[in-house]
C-alpha cells in the first residue's frame, strides 16, 4: 500500500507499507491532503457504567447525584448486562482506532464485584486485539481500611491490574493516602486516583498524593484524574509545580467535568470545571485526555473516542490541537506503562489516517472521519 501526500509530524511524505510495516517514508513536494497519527490510547473510562442512562436518570444535580443514580442501577448489573455493555464500549473504542484502554471498575465493598470478573472475561477475549487494563475504584475510606484494603490490593495484584481510589475531602486522608501507597509498594501495584473532582478550594487531596509519590519515588507509577479544584485554588501554581516534580501525570476529562461541575438546576454554569491543562503542561506535568463516562448518569452522551475528547478539549481548554495529539497518544501510553508508538521505517503500520491536511482541519466537524490502519491493512 502506498499513501501519497501524507502529513507526518508536519512534513508531507509518501508512505509505503509492506508486510504489516512501514517500508519507506519519502518526503514529497506540495501540500498534504491527509494526516497520519499514532493510534490513540484511552487512559480513563468506566466500562462498567456505560450505556445505562436510559434506565437511571439522576434525581439530583452534579457528581453526587450521578453517584447516587448509579448506585441504584447496580441492581441491574447481571453478568449478561455487564458483558453486553462492556463489550459495546470495547467495540466503540476499537472502531475509533484505540490501541489500549484502561477502565475503572467500581469496588465498593470487600467482596470482589461481579463487574471485575466480567471485565476480566472481556479483556481475555480482546487480548489479541486491544488490551483492556482494569483499575479498581474504591472510596479511600474503604481502601484505607487496613484489612479490607489489603484484601482488595491482594486480588488486584493477583490479576496483574491497577489499584485505584476515589478521594474528595474524605476524613483522615493524612493516614489513608500513605496506607494506599503502602499497599502499592507491598503488592507491586500501579495507582490511579480520582481526586478533587469538585470546585471547592478545600479539595486538596492531590497535594497528599503528590507528597507521598515524591517521598517514595513512585511518581511514574501513579496517575491522577480530574483535579478540578486546581481551576480555582489560589495556590494552584504551587500545587502544579509540585505535581511536575513528582513525575506523575494527570488526566483531564473534558466531557464529564464540563457536564457535572458547577451544575445547579435553573442556573447557567459560571465555571468550566476542568483542570487547567495548559498551565499543567507549562509546569512540566504530562497531561492526558480521558473519555471518562459515556451514556451514563455522569455524562448522558458521548463516544469512546479519544479524538472526540481532543476535539472538545480544543474548544473548552483553548488548545491548539496539533500540539496536543500526544495527550491522546504518547502521554497516556507512558502513564499506563506502555511503550509509545513510533511511526518510522521498520515499525508496525498501525495508525489513524485522517482525510484532512492537518489535525485542526480533521477536527472541524463532529464524528471525526478516519481510517484505521492496523498491520498495514484497513480495519473494516
Amino acid at each position: 500500500m502506498i499513501l501519497q501526500d501524507v502529513n507526518l509530524d508536519g512534513q508531507t511524505v509518501r508512505l509505503t507499507l509492506a508486510k504489516g510495516r512501514i517500508a519507506a517514508i519519502e518526503p514529497t513536494p506540495g501540500p498534504a491532503t491527509q494526516t497520519v497519527l499514532s493510534l490513540p490510547v484511552e487512559p480513563h473510562v468506566h466500562l462498567d457504567k456505560t450505556g445505562t442512562i436510559s434506565r437511571c436518570r439522576p434525581k439530583a444535580p452534579g457528581l453526587f447525584g450521578a453517584i447516587e443514580a448509579m448506585a441504584q442501577d447496580k441492581a441491574n448489573w447481571t453478568a449478561a448486562d455487564l458483558r453486553n455493555r462492556i463489550t459495546a464500549g470495547m467495540d466503540e473504542a476499537w472502531a475509533a482506532g484505540c490501541r489500549a484502554i484502561r477502565s475503572h471498575i467500581d469496588w465498593n465493598e470487600p467482596a470482589v464485584p461481579l463487574a471485575w470478573d466480567i471485565a476480566a472475561e472481556v479483556a481475555q477475549a480482546w487480548a489479541a486485539r486491544m488490551p483492556l487494563i482494569r483499575s479498581s475504584l474504591s472510596g479511600i475510606d474503604l481502601l484505607g481500611d487496613p484489612d479490607i484494603g489489603a484484601q482488595i490490593a491482594a486480588r488486584v495484584a493477583q490479576d496483574g491490574q491497577v489499584l485505584g481510589a476515589f478521594i474528595y475531602r474524605h476524613p483522615d486522608l493524612e493516614t489513608r493516602v500513605p496506607f494506599v501507597f503502602d499497599l502499592a509498594e507491598r503488592f507491586g501495584l500501579m495507582l490511579d486516583f480520582h481526586v478533587d473532582e469538585g470546585l471547592e478550594v478545600e479539595a486538596t487531596g492531590l497535594d497528599l498524593i503528590v507528597a507521598e509519590a515524591t517521598r517514595r519515588g513512585m511518581g511514574t507509577r501513579v496517575l491522577c484524574g480530574h483535579a478540578c479544584s486546581l481551576a480555582i485554588r489560589p495556590d494552584a501554581d504551587r500545587a502544579m509545580d509540585a505535581l511536575a516534580r513528582s513525575g506523575m501525570a494527570l488526566t483531564v476529562m473534558p466531557t464529564t467535568n464540563l457536564y457535572l461541575q458547577d451544575m445547579t438546576p435553573g442556573r447557567s454554569p459560571r465555571l468550566r470545571g476542568l483542570a487547567p491543562a495548559q498551565d499543567l503542561r507549562a509546569a512540566g506535568v504530562p497531561v492526558l485526555l480521558g473519555t471518562d463516562n459515556v451514556c451514563d448518569p455522569f455524562y448522558p452522551m458521548g463516544l469512546h473516542d479519544p479524538l472526540e475528547s481532543l476535539r472538545l478539549a480544543t474548544l473548552a481548554a483553548h488548545l491548539a490541537p496539533g500540539d496536543w495529539v500526544d495527550a491522546i497518544t504518547d502521554a497516556p501510553a507512558r502513564a499506563l506503562g506502555l511503550a509509545p508508538q513510533r511511526l518510522a521505517v521498520g515499525e508496525a503500520a498501525d495508525f489513524l489516517l485522517l482525510p484532512a491536511p492537518d489535525v485542526l482541519a480533521a477536527l472541524a466537524h463532529p464524528g471525526v472521519p478516519r481510517q484505521v490502519i492496523r498491520g498495514g491493512a484497513l480495519q473494516t
